[in-house]
């Protein structure tokens, strides 16, 4: 029996390692392992960033992708939580009667469902923030070097 609230709160604390994932399809699901690779892309740029300076290009690049990687698993769990619970027994617990209770939205399933759109949307325009302007930053300063 999967439950909507364990795979909500899955999703928003440990998503970006594919916890979430693992535990809705198992430990062959491309997608969760992809989480887990952006994740540790994601973190090794931000190490660089503090070993290295702002200035590293590579960590201008991996860096981001820990935010994209946070919010592709709160778009996870938005998906997952706003679920029918008809449609999320039908799918995920065939075996059990359509109206069973694991797929019952309640407030713990709502808290998740809040705490991971606020999570999501800051991750990901924090990620496209640095992004963007770390790329302007280096046309700038390309700009300056054929000025003179």
């Amino acid at each position: 029996m999967k439950h909507k609230s364990l795979v909500c709160w899955l999703g928003l604390l440990v998503g970006p390692v594919g916890a979430a994932r693992f535990y809705m399809y198992g430990w062959r699901d491309s997608i969760g392992w992809s989480l887990l690779l952006l994740t540790l892309l994601g973190a090794y740029g931000f190490e660089r960033a503090q070993s290295f300076g702002l200035d590293d290009p590579l960590s201008w690049w991996l860096a981001p992708l820990l935010g994209v990687s946070v919010a592709v698993s709160a778009m996870h769990t938005l998906y997952w939580g706003l679920m029918s619970q008809t449609d999320w027994n039908q799918r995920y617990n065939p075996d059990a009667d359509l109206e069973s209770s694991s797929g019952r939205t309640n407030w713990l399933t709502v808290g998740a469902l809040v705490l991971s759109m606020m999570l999501g949307t800051t991750a990901l325009l924090s990620s496209l923030a640095y992004g963007f302007q770390r790329y302007f930053e280096s046309q700038i300063e390309e700009a300056r070097k054929i000025s003179q």
